[in-house]
């Protein structure tokens, strides 16, 4: 045989983009359970999500079947113990993982992070922080019985933060309330943009404990999960937006819910000492973005050798304005991926000044590269990838979500990031 047939049957063998790990495990240096679990959470999306996806995003409806896909697997528990029930991963694998889904259901993905986060904020987070003997004795009690709803029942957990004001971002004291009664609390309030609205079984709500006559405090926010049929829930508003449209997120309404202390998430005072101590807690929306920057890429190359299926196998690699632009795409892609991965290595309690620097730009470059290149992708495929028969209509939709996502939006990561970068804690001008 040639040099050249042995070329071209090499390259008939290989396997699909969409195949291939984000993350080489030999590149990357990955250790065998994050691979392992990287290469089930891409086996599940490429297999099942992906031909679900555009009846999602076109219904605007939530993916019940997908979790009840992500239950059988085990990754509804991705970040949960193994020694109860649960997978294990750490902040790193949990990431890597997330963004192996956001490849091909990005509306799954980013709903899955919400559930996920209330089990590696409570888990991998909280073991991390300070806390008297008898707090974290009695933190891992309540937090087990979460863990067994999870496992055994598939419960599923969100996490809504927005309020339509500044304490989300960290600004103000959360203006949902939760006064102190006999045996837990009374919650009002609302949260908007709340995903899963209407089909997780508890709502992980980040509300200010106030007593009487007591001024409300940033310190005093409480992470407690509300169950989604207790007196005084309710759900409303309508679901029509841009993109992510699978992830539900209508506003919830709480009129003096009462909640056990059994409910909460994490200990009194926990979520403030997480925040400042653990910034890069927030940094769990940017995986499902870096998937789908991977998934813009794929979809431009299979399309551009005439691989794509539901279209004429009609290859259009040969000319040079569209191979120029496909390096730009690998390019910046190959930048998000390193910067990313940096990032989420150095996850930490007290991480220095330096690493927080680089979680901002991270967050910044993916929620904002993401759809950069997904634009260039449509640009590049033509007139045909701007259909919805073909998944890139959405993932360009989706992606552009990203830079508006609290608590990190792009407008305040770049503000951090120059304030930050020119002046140490305490300076100022004067």
């Amino acid at each position: 045989m040639s040099a050249a047939l042995d070329i071209r049957s090499a390259a008939l063998a290989a396997p699909r983009p969409i195949d291939l790990p984000i993350f080489d495990p030999a590149a990357f240096r990955l250790d065998a359970k994050t691979a392992a679990l990287a290469d089930q959470a891409r086996d599940l999306a490429r297999e099942v999500f992906a031909a679900r996806a555009p009846t999602y995003d076109r219904e605007a409806r939530f993916p019940v079947e997908n979790y009840r896909d992500l239950h059988a697997a085990g990754l509804l528990a991705i970040c949960i113990p193994e020694r109860l029930g649960g997978l294990g991963a750490d902040f790193r694998a949990y990431s890597i993982a997330a963004a192996e889904i956001g490849r091909f259901c990005g509306a799954t993905a980013l709903s899955w992070n919400m559930h996920v986060c209330s089990t590696l904020w409570s888990g991998p987070i909280v073991d991390g922080l300070d806390l008297a003997a008898s707090e974290r004795e009695e933190h891992h009690r309540r937090r087990d019985l979460h863990y067994r709803r999870i496992v055994e029942e598939g419960a599923i957990y969100s996490q809504p933060f927005s309020e339509g004001g500044a304490a989300a971002a960290g600004g103000a004291a959360f203006e949902t309330r939760a006064v102190p009664t006999a045996g837990g609390w009374l919650v009002s309030g609302k949260k908007i943009f709340a995903s899963l609205s209407g089909h997780a079984d508890y709502y992980g709500i980040l509300c200010t404990e106030v007593g009487d006559d007591q001024k409300a405090s940033r310190r005093n926010t409480l992470y407690l999960a509300i169950p989604s049929g207790a007196d005084g829930v309710s759900v409303t508003g309508e679901w029509d937006p841009l993109g992510m449209r699978g992830t539900v997120s209508r506003t919830l309404l709480f009129k003096d819910v009462f909640v056990p202390e059994d409910a909460a998430l994490m200990p009194r005072g926990a979520y403030m000492q997480a925040a400042s101590r653990w910034p890069h807690m927030f940094l769990t929306l940017s995986p499902t973005y870096l998937g789908l920057a991977q998934a813009a890429y794929d979809f431009t190359v299979t399309y551009l050798r005439g691989e794509m299926p539901g279209t004429p196998p009609v290859k259009r690699r040969q000319y040079p304005t569209k191979q120029i632009a496909v390096a730009e795409m690998r390019v910046k892609l190959e930048g998000l991926k390193t910067l990313w991965l940096q990032a989420i290595t150095e996850a930490r309690p007290d991480p220095s000044k330096d690493s927080v620097l680089r979680a901002w730009a991270a967050q910044y470059s993916v929620m904002e590269g993401a759809h950069d290149i997904a634009r260039l992708a449509i640009r590049t495929c033509g007139g045909q990838a701007m259909l919805k028969s073909l998944p890139l209509e959405r993932i360009f939709r989706d992606s552009r979500c990203g830079a508006l996502m609290l608590p990190w939006t792009a407008e305040l990561c770049i503000d951090r990031i120059g304030r930050a970068a020119l002046y140490e804690p305490g300076e100022t001008d004067e």
